[in-house]
């Protein structure tokens, strides 16, 4: 843990604005994703662990995680899970207060950032949405976001991602994309990636990270295909110059082995696990790396004694099928079911997260490499005596090049294979 003193000094400095508004008598460190960043960066071959709160069992397993394992910690909720279409009780305006109040329930000391995962731009509507929904976002407790315009062409990618910018605070931790998330189709590449990351720099937009299409996909794997390391240290390296680390999204379906790979060999800092921890709360069966199992039907394996009650999962099951549901529709049941979840003695809520919080703290600690990194969040926080770290590059790329006509020609110069059309999930 960190020094008594330097926490007592983090939490007076290192909290951000709309945190200090928010919960003035708060003893809960929740900080700009900058922070947790320059935290893994400065340990070296280090990844945070990005765990989507899609349900109140999973933060708390996630908080007690970090805390064991004294390492920093992002809470995220993307906008399919959390936004105004939301499948999930937890949400881009409610998960600020959850973190908190488990937070200082639990005495949490270790730094947490509360991030807006892919919060998506898909068209013209989505991006007259975004200037006025962001915005509540941070008001809500929001301290980092992910800008994800990456279903549009690349142009409008970079167009858009410059757009919203002016409603993101200046101090948190921000995130873009290039490359649907979409498996082995579409891989990113690296002139992509650098037409992004050099536009974007050409406007003082500087991101902490970037999160690609390099193999992965999202939610359920059948087999552990996944994530090209390769490729993924290509894309980092060849970004050097702009500072930015590597978010990776996907994790399901990536045995621990490559994930340390990710580790040792990338500018990854960032990780996000979703699906597998609903899975493990819930009380499924999941293998290594987190896949729910199936049996011989297909159907997904509950094991007794552990997650949810027995009675309560069939009832799960059986709203499913009445709705035609398939294995990847589960996700759908988080809002539906999460006050029943909550009425469960106060044993099986306890095992619940209880399962999360032990699979997560064997990944912080055995696979991302992120154990004592809570005091180096701290440092970063103390060095710069606030809780705006500042960026960590500097605008090198001409904006005279970069004007918006310009980015229009280049584009046309991209030769990049997108893969196959269609709305693919986040």
């Amino acid at each position: 843990m960190a020094h008594a003193d330097d926490f007592e000094r983090a939490l007076q400095v290192g909290r951000p604005p709309n945190i200090t508004s928010l919960f003035p008598n708060s003893r809960a460190l929740l900080v700009s994703g900058k922070a947790v960043d320059r935290a893994m960066r400065a340990k070296g071959g280090a990844i945070a662990m990005a765990a989507n709160g899609r349900n109140s069992f999973v933060v708390r397993g996630a908080l007690r995680a970090a805390q064991r394992a004294n390492a920093a910690l992002i809470i995220e909720i993307a906008k399919s899970e959390g936004g105004q279409k939301a499948y999930c009780a937890v949400n881009f305006w409610n998960m600020a207060c959850i973190v908190d109040a488990m937070c200082n329930e639990m005495g949490i000391t270790v730094p947490v950032a509360i991030h807006a995962d892919h919060y998506g731009i898909k068209n013209d509507k989505d991006l007259a949405q975004a200037m006025g929904e962001v915005p509540t976002m941070f008001e809500a407790g929001i301290t980092s976001i992910a800008i994800d315009a990456s279903h549009l062409p690349d142009d409008q990618n970079l167009l858009a991602s410059i757009a919203v910018n002016p409603c993101i605070p200046a101090w948190a931790g921000l995130e873009t994309e290039v490359g649907e998330i979409k498996g082995k189709e579409g891989l990113s590449t690296v002139d992509e990636a650098l037409f992004l990351v050099r536009g974007l720099n050409a406007h003082e937009i500087l991101p902490d990270w970037i999160a690609l299409n390099n193999g992965t996909t999202h939610g359920i794997e059948a087999s552990d295909a996944g994530i090209q390391v390769e490729l993924t240290a290509e894309i980092h390296s060849a970004l050097s110059p702009y500072e930015v680390s590597g978010a990776q999204h996907g994790t399901s379906g990536n045995n621990s082995d490559r994930l340390r790979e990710i580790a040792a060999r990338t500018r990854t800092t960032k990780a996000n696990v979703a699906t597998a921890l609903q899975m493990i709360s819930w009380g499924l069966e999941v293998n290594d790396y987190g896949n729910a199992q199936l049996d011989a039907d297909g159907r997904f394996i509950k094991r007794s004694n552990e997650g949810m009650t027995d009675e309560l999962w069939a009832e799960v099951v059986a709203y499913a099928d009445e709705k035609g549901w398939k294995k990847g529709d589960y996700k759908n049941l988080n809002l539906p079911f999460e006050n029943k979840l909550l009425a469960q003695p106060a044993e099986i809520r306890a095992r619940m997260s209880r399962a999360v919080e032990e699979f997560a703290y064997g990944m912080m600690t055995e696979v991302f490499n992120a154990t004592d990194s809570a005091p180096l969040a701290v440092e970063a926080i103390l060095a710069a005596g606030s809780h705006d770290l500042g960026p960590k590059a500097r605008r090198i790329e001409d904006p005279a090049d970069w004007t918006e006509a310009k980015i229009l020609a280049r584009a046309k110069t991209l030769n990049a294979d997108k893969g196959a059309a269609g709305d693919f999930d986040d």
